[in-house]
């Protein structure tokens, strides 16, 4: 299969007022890319924009191919104005629901897309086949341009702008002003099924979302399956996606769909506004003048996440195998941290105390190249960056204690990498630091899937909580939500050469 991407602005308008933004061929959210289980797909990037850009196909493992992966200065250069690549798209173990993306400073906001990866020919779904497919991709919305609110990110490190509103298929739906005309309305038949096909392509939002008397059964995540589980909400993190079937079960009206934010950091400002769609009944009758919308956890319901997250399981059916890894070679702890930079001499800082954001694991704030980093590997350019990323912190502190020394708030600046043997087995226990405050983490594994094998809170405990992991039936996934103030553990197998870890929350 053959594709054409012309990456170039074009004029959108949303709450009340318009303004030029990136999109693909045009369109925003961009279009669906569509393949079977097994199938290469080629994509011819045309940049027609102002900057730099790449596209990164997110969850898909690329194996041995990674020139096409994506991130910028990571595994490839990015494609400048004028200038042109055809990527490479691999479809090998996927099979459900992805996303692809930009992968060069903030253009991600708009230039987001869902790809859908069928069972191959002869195969079938492991839950009756739905009577429609419908990507539902959740998203945010800057009335300012976008690279303003990321320039002033830039000059004075402080927080983001929040955004002006949430959206559900690129619309902010009735509660915002303007609006309420372009809500995205889903037309059900009473009786069918429908595969929705969510994706969180929010910039660094955790998301809860529900229809309104109508439980969700979730049959896969990441594009790998699970055992069904029922429930009247979803939590998805940035850069997820949840495959839930909506059964049009109920009293033909017109029922809501809503996200909102889940946040439950102490300092961080948020987006508190709700998105909506509509799930409108074919028929006649009578409708609601005003459909009533469903009940959402509270917004920074931590125990409400993370049951969900921590209900999920893999299918592991005979045809659905997983293969966890149990003879565990390298184990790596790493913290994760929110940090701050003093401000330097004339320089305006609106981070705490006048300083600047930072993040960093295990103490390193991730210095981008100007050099692709896979490139200088293959080449054996010296100097773009060192392999000593440590598998330990370099200091071992209460991470999670509200009252953390302030000089422990200053990270290393490094372009380090860790550099794995082929086919070695790998657990990363990725631990949240209460540093600056502390926030939920979405973490991103490029090139692979892993086994979500343990979630905790609190300080990891090295010889107790092992022995609660599940290495049954865990979930797997591409990117894990390490809880606010605590701990995930993943396992996977380093068998696709070429791959990174992607720590940005970016990602």
């Amino acid at each position: 299969m053959h594709a054409s991407a012309q990456v170039k602005e074009a004029s959108y308008t949303r709450l009340c007022s318009t303004k030029k933004i990136l999109t693909v061929n045009g369109q925003f959210p961009g279009p669906t890319i569509e393949g079977q289980y097994g199938e290469t797909v080629y994509v011819n990037v045309y940049n027609q924009g102002k900057q730099n850009i790449t596209i990164h196909w997110h969850g898909v493992q690329q194996p041995r191919f990674p020139w096409s992966d994506g991130p910028e200065y990571i595994t490839q250069c990015p494609i400048k104005p004028g200038g042109r690549f055809r990527q490479k798209i691999i479809f090998s173990t996927e099979e459900g629901t992805l996303w692809w993306h930009a992968h060069s400073d903030w253009s991600r906001a708009t230039v987001y897309g869902a790809m859908i990866i069928h069972p191959k020919v002869g195969s079938r779904y492991h839950f009756p086949k739905p009577d429609a497919d419908v990507p539902i991709i959740l998203g945010e919305w800057w009335k300012e341009d976008i690279t303003k609110v990321l320039q002033r990110l830039h000059d004075t490190g402080g927080d983001p702008n929040i955004s002006d509103a949430f959206t559900i298929n690129g619309q902010p739906g009735d509660l915002y002003p303007c609006s309420k005309q372009g809500t995205f309305k889903l037309t059900v038949e009473r009786g069918k099924t429908y595969l929705l096909r969510l994706i969180n392509a929010a910039m660094n939002t955790i998301l809860f979302f529900s229809i309104k008397k109508h439980n969700l059964t979730v049959v896969g995540v990441d594009a790998t399956y699970t055992k069904p589980l029922s429930s009247d909400y979803v939590v998805i993190a940035p850069g997820q996606t949840v495959d839930a079937l909506l059964s049009a079960n109920q009293v033909p009206d017109r029922y809501y769909m809503v996200a909102r934010v889940y946040s439950s950091g102490t300092n961080p400002r948020f987006d508190n506004t709700t998105t909506t769609a509509i799930v409108q009944y074919r028929g006649k009758y009578t409708s609601s003048s005003f459909p009533s919308l469903p009940s959402l956890p509270l917004y920074n319901d931590t125990n409400a996440a993370f049951s969900f997250l921590g209900s999920l399981r893999s299918l592991a059916d005979k045809y659905h195998p997983i293969d966890v890894p149990l003879d565990i070679r390298n184990r790596i702890l790493t913290t994760v941290s929110v940090n701050t930079f003093p401000c330097q001499h004339n320089e305006t800082c609106a981070g705490p105390n006048r300083t600047r954001f930072a993040a960093s694991m295990n103490n390193i704030s991730f210095v981008s190249p100007s050099t692709a980093l896979l490139q200088a590997y293959y080449q054996h350019t010296k100097g773009v960056y060192g392999d000593d990323f440590p598998d330990m912190p370099p200091f071992l502190f209460n991470f999670t204690d509200k009252f953390l020394p302030l000089d422990l708030q200053t990270p290393k600046q490094g372009t380090e990498v860790m550099v794995l043997e082929y086919n070695t087995t790998v657990e990363i226990v990725l631990q949240g630091t209460a540093l600056v405050g502390g926030i939920d983490h979405p973490i991103h594994l490029h090139g692979y899937n892993f086994y979500i094998v343990g979630y905790g809170f609190g300080n990891f405990d090295i010889y107790k909580d092992p022995l609660k992991y599940n290495l049954k039936d865990p979930p797997l996934r591409n990117t894990v939500s390490v809880p606010i103030n605590g701990w995930a553990t993943v396992r996977f197998k380093a068998d696709n050469p070429g791959k990174l870890l992607d720590h940005s929350p970016l990602s």
